[in-house]
């Protein structure tokens, strides 16, 4: 018995199959195997075409079929993946009018703004709305401004994800997490937000039918059957937006766990039990996988510009002669602290972190007598450690106790300093796992079926690559460096 996972990015769509019983992955790959295209016509805008990631998922999906040598048959579930905040638009026919406004698209920022003052900045917030608005609802907002010919046109709004389970299904459906990453979820009311339908005037009709993230969303149409080579009605029983399901992935359900991930930008989401919110609007907050009505499971998602590409600054610029590898080796020479040099890591923007203030990137306290490289690359890596801690603090604010981060084992996840530094100033246990976004949607494709009664049983054999604990004769000093470093960031 198989599971299939789906990926759906803006740079590839990846598939991956998983065997039920022992979770292992029998094989995965992606396509296109360069960045897919992002359609740019003026500054601000990207759009993708639905229809390609359609191809480059098939793609993917008979590389996977044919690698593993597994019939179609013994596929017992499907979950998908997706980049989140998309807006997909189909006719009555289910053909898409326009291509995808996707995720990093800013042109609808405006609308948001506007939506977010006329409705109320803290009925927003506190209603979990978020802001700013560059979400599903203001690019839909923008499209009935902008596009009257297409909006008229409309018959249901889709996510990435909601798009391929139609393709797969032919039915249309939706989650409330999907809902939510769109700013269409009002979580006090626990239903449709009628402030947001009624302040843009977006008929209701839009909205798809609403299923639960795990359970079954739709099978497998005759038609997709017979081009994908899978049994008629295979069941679609999980689907989940990038950041949800990359928690999901790293078996990330609880209150107080915290999925990282630290590539040229980093992102941390933690899982809160309830219904709460940073007045500051510096972090969003959208439903969890496991959220319901009767269980609040919310991820706060913050994301932390100036992490990777911080790092691959100072390795361009300072030690260009050496490898990310021996760049550890050189930081381990330094003391916690770096000697006293400190470094605000966001010289490619702060995100909402600092309240959308531009601070970029400075160095402090160097001495030219004392310091050389090794100072600065530890320093940057640990500069980048404190900007994750500071956004840690707003959810702890929050009410999210920190205690444990779980992360790929990736990008800045490597470095034993970046690890170590983590644990000793956040105090808590940091586990490094082996497992990506497509085999968590197939593991997850599992619970929805029933194959796996629980989370930790459908993750129970998820490669555990390393744990860092908090080392006790070094969080004093790395809580010292920490505090001097948020002295020069206030």
């Amino acid at each position: 018995m198989y599971l299939l996972g789906y990926d759906i990015g803006s740079s590839s769509v990846k598939a991956c199959l998983v065997e039920a019983e022992s979770g292992k992955i029998v094989a995965s790959d992606f396509f296109p195997k360069v960045e897919m295209q992002i359609i740019a016509q003026k500054p601000g805008w990207a759009e993708q075409e639905p229809e390609t990631w359609w191809a480059n998922l098939k793609q993917a999906h008979h590389s996977v079929m044919a690698q593993a040598g597994v019939s179609g048959d013994e596929v017992k579930a499907i979950g998908i993946s997706w980049q989140m905040h998309g807006l997909v638009l189909v006719d009555k026919n289910k053909q898409a009018l326009r291509p995808a406004i996707i995720w990093c698209d800013s042109r609808a920022v405006p609308y948001g703004e506007k939506a977010f003052a006329a409705i109320g900045k803290e009925k927003c917030l506190s209603h979990l709305l978020n802001s700013p608005g560059n979400f599903t609802a203001a690019k839909l907002a923008w499209v009935k401004e902008n596009e009257p010919h297409i909006y008229e046109k409309i018959d249901k709004l889709m996510l990435p994800g909601d798009y391929i389970g139609m393709r797969l299904t032919g039915d249309i459906v939706t989650t409330v997490e999907g809902l939510s990453e769109g700013i269409f979820w009002d979580f006090k009311e626990n239903r449709l937000s009628e402030d947001v339908m009624n302040y843009f005037g977006f008929d209701k009709n839009f909205i798809p039918e609403i299923k639960p993230t795990f359970g079954l969303q739709g099978g497998v149409s005759a038609e997709m059957a017979k081009e994908l080579g899978l049994k008629e009605g295979t069941p679609v029983s999980y689907r989940a937006g990038d950041q949800p399901n990359n928690a999901l992935s790293l078996n990330v359900f609880n209150p107080g766990e915290i999925a990282s991930t630290a590539g040229t930008s980093g992102v941390v989401y933690g899982v809160l039990g309830q219904v709460n919110y940073d007045p500051l609007s510096r972090v969003n907050t959208f439903a969890h996988v496991n959220h319901t009505a009767e269980q609040t499971r919310l991820g706060v998602l913050l994301c932390i510009n100036g992490t990777g590409i911080l790092n691959s600054w100072v390795k361009r610029n300072i030690v260009p002669s050496i490898s990310y590898k021996e760049m550890d080796v050189l930081a381990s020479q330094s003391p916690i602290g770096s000697k006293g040099v400190s470094i605000i890591p966001f010289g490619n923007g702060a995100e909402r972190i600092l309240g959308n203030k531009e601070v970029g990137c400075s160095i402090h306290g160097i001495n030219f007598n004392i310091h050389g490289q090794a100072e600065m690359v530890r320093a940057a890596q640990e500069g980048i450690v404190f900007s994750f801690q500071y956004g840690m603090e707003i959810m702890q604010e929050m009410g999210m106790a920190t205690k444990l981060i779980r992360a790929g084992y990736a990008n800045m996840f490597y470095s034993p300093i970046f690890t170590q530094t983590l644990a000793n100033v956040s105090g808590a246990t940091i586990e490094l796992l082996d497992t990506d976004g497509a085999a968590g949607a197939a593991r997850a494709a599992g619970m929805g079926i029933g194959y796996y009664k629980s989370n930790n049983e459908a993750f129970a054999n998820l490669k555990k690559l390393q744990t860092i604990e908090p080392v006790v004769g070094e969080v004093e000093a790395t809580k010292e460096a920490y505090e001097r470093w948020r002295g020069y960031l206030i």
